[in-house]
């Protein structure tokens, strides 16, 4: 406790001391402001010389280089970046050249394969067009063959209802028959006119 003591008493009488001192150097200044006292201009012009010239010598050597080092970088940066980007903008370029080249290069394929498919599907209708012209042309011949067939029986045929239609009547008007010669005969000759 008596070292806490000593202590304690030791700072007190140093801040009277201060106070004793800055009280004394004031009066004997005049009361005037230090920095403004022209008493002091010369050593105050010392001191800010030798302040300037160590700021100027640490800002030179440390914190300029440090500064200029990191602009440095930065412009690099900015530098690579934007030739990463004109990079990036030639591959796509290059990429949208190339899709639209593939995209006229598929549009002409399946122009052609549309060409193609028409073309095919002509042949195919012209080709069954000729298959079906020629059965109707056929079943037309076959059905010209069956009509004069039926149109030459049916002739045939007339000739003979003519005769029994003729042989009717004539016995029904006469009352009497008549020779189927005379009938026949009068039929051919119906016919000829």
């Amino acid at each position: 406790m008596a070292l806490a003591f000593d202590w304690e008493s030791m700072m007190a009488q140093q801040q009277t001391n201060a106070h004793t001192e800055v009280a004394g150097h004031g009066a004997e200044a005049g009361g005037n402001f230090p920095p403004f006292d022209s008493s002091t201009y010369g050593s105050q012009l010392l001191w800010l010389v030798i302040t300037f010239g160590l700021l100027y010598y640490l800002m030179s050597k440390i914190a300029l280089p440090r500064i200029a080092n990191i602009l440095e970088v930065r412009r690099d940066r900015i530098a690579s970046d934007l030739g990463e980007a004109e990079r990036l903008k030639k591959e796509t370029d290059e990429a949208i050249a190339s899709y639209e080249q593939s995209l006229a290069e598929a549009r002409q394929k399946a122009h052609g394969i549309a060409q193609s498919a028409r073309d095919t599907a002509k042949a195919d209708i012209e080709s069954k067009n000729a298959e079906i012209e020629a059965d109707i042309a056929k079943k037309l011949a076959e059905a010209e063959e069956k009509i004069s067939a039926v149109k030459a029986a049916a002739m045939g045929e007339v000739e003979e209802i003519a005769k029994s239609t003729t042989e009717a009547i004539l016995e029904q008007v006469m009352g009497s028959g008549v020779a189927a010669k005379d009938v026949a005969e009068a039929v051919a000759a119906a016919k000829a006119n």
